[in-house]
């Protein structure tokens, strides 16, 4: 199957860009901006495999943090481990998964054999019923009393849902429901992602991950980062602000709103492609859409001097 295209990787566009200033700013991804400080972790988080007794702390951390029965909570390398490995798990059956949307679910499934289709509303009768919750890149957000009901097995992607009300998640439920550790801390490179499914699928990805899924660093850093509330707080309030922001600069510069979440917002504008190349001779990398080519993806920038070169960057575009 071709390659899907994420955020992110810098590699293309710097080469295409060689003069463009440094440092490269990436508003490609939806990851907070402004990372979880990695605290000085002891010797042997590096050292020694992981105990047992850091794994279940780190579970009890997120199934306090996301609210839910700690046995129902799986740690991962990462969600897309778990995009991957639950398409194996599942029998083969019919997929309807709401988009288009973060394309790896779709690849995922149809690598599997499953009969996979791109639907505007939710059946009621798939096998399968998948969406990514709040969407990415729209940013829309379906509130669980839409969601439940459905006759087949209903999985989430709720990625970037973190700074919504605790109200907005399905966890719990008796979904499949996939949480983002590395996009809220800003720690994507940490790879650490969970399910909460019930207790039989569950015990299933446990049992295909292995011991050691997750690595000792990584343990000892989202157990301290889930449990600190202070920080999530004040994460919120300060995207919050920083999008209010984003949006003002955006519509100056002539672009519409489409939507977004607090990690990103997504924009239209008919001469989309010129801005975005113009960005990245200035050294900003935006996520463009080979299926909408009027729309941009932005990431939060993470302090004033990006918000200055983004805003210089959209200026300069202008006087082209």
């Amino acid at each position: 199957m071709k390659p899907v295209a994420h955020g992110g990787d810098l590699g293309e566009v710097r080469r295409r860009f060689p003069d463009a200033p440094r440092p490269w700013i990436d508003l490609s991804t939806g990851i907070n901006p402004v990372p979880y400080p990695v605290p000085d972790l002891p010797a042997e988080a590096w050292t020694r495999l992981p105990a047992h007794e850091e794994q279940r702390a780190l579970i009890a951390a997120a199934a306090r943090r996301y609210d839910v029965d700690p046995a129902t909570v799986v740690a991962a390398p990462g969600t897309q481990a778990l995009i991957q490995l639950l398409p194996r798990l599942v029998p083969k059956g019919r997929v309807a998964i709401l988009g288009p949307t973060y394309e790896e679910h779709e690849v995922s499934w149809r690598r599997q054999g499953h009969d996979v289709s791109i639907v505007d509303t939710l059946p009621r009768d798939a096998n399968v019923a998948l969406l990514v919750n709040p969407d990415n890149p729209t940013g829309r957000l379906i509130m669980p009393d839409t969601l439940l009901g459905t006759k087949g097995l209903l999985v989430v992607d709720e990625a970037f849902i973190d700074f919504h009300p605790r109200s907005a998640s399905v966890a719990g439920s008796g979904a499949v429901v996939l949480r983002s550790f590395g996009k809220t801390y800003g720690l994507a490179g940490l790879r650490l992602g969970f399910a909460i499914a019930p207790r039989a699928i569950a015990d299933r990805l446990r049992d295909e991950l292995g011991p050691w899924a997750v690595p000792g660093p990584a343990l000892e850093i989202g157990r301290r980062a889930l449990g600190d509330d202070a920080w999530l707080y004040d994460a919120g309030r300060r995207l919050a602000a920083d999008g209010q922001r984003l949006d003002a600069l955006l519509q100056d510069a002539g672009f519409s709103l489409v939507g977004g979440t607090a990690l990103f917002r997504l924009a239209r504008h008919a001469k989309a492609a010129a801005i975005a190349e113009t960005l990245a001779a200035h050294g900003i990398h935006v996520r463009r859409f080979a299926r909408e080519p009027s729309w941009l993806r932005f990431g939060l920038p993470g302090d004033g001097a990006a918000f200055a070169r983004l805003a210089a960057a959209l200026r300069a575009y202008d006087r082209a």
